[in-house]
């Protein structure tokens, strides 16, 4: 007589989605300490983690580097998380899809810090 053992899949997560946790308010002092530095790495991790959510890529690696050093991709970068990014994670956490594309833009352009505490409190909700 065999003895089959069924799988337990109920703690093992169904998807791919690399694991970004991080508080919002340690996105603004890392920001803030290292003169923005954190934020090169912040958008890579970022792109990741939207890229993993829509299952394509919505915003390349050399695009999250440059988002870091250059001003106006730095307002790409975020209107490309507003628009396409967002709502996908919107989506898989069951929220109201919003568009949040403008607030992303301005707060880039005065406050980046502001920005990426916005998205990194959304993203940790897929957690």
């Amino acid at each position: 007589m065999e003895v089959t053992r069924p799988t337990e899949d109920w703690n093992n997560p169904n998807n791919n989605i690399p694991v970004f946790k991080v508080d919002p308010i340690i996105v603004l002092l890392l920001s803030f300490i290292t003169c923005g530095l954190y934020l090169i790495y912040w958008n890579i991790k970022v792109s990741e983690v939207v890229n993993a959510v829509s299952n394509r890529e919505v915003v390349s690696t050399p695009i999250a580097v440059f988002a870091g050093c250059c001003l106006p991709v730095n307002l790409y970068f975020y209107y490309v998380l507003g628009k396409e990014g967002l709502p996908n994670v919107y989506r898989r956490t069951g929220e109201l899809n919003k568009d949040q594309s403008t607030l992303l833009i301005i707060l880039g352009l005065f406050f980046p810090f502001a920005a990426a505490m916005i998205v990194q409190g959304d993203i940790n909700r897929l957690y």
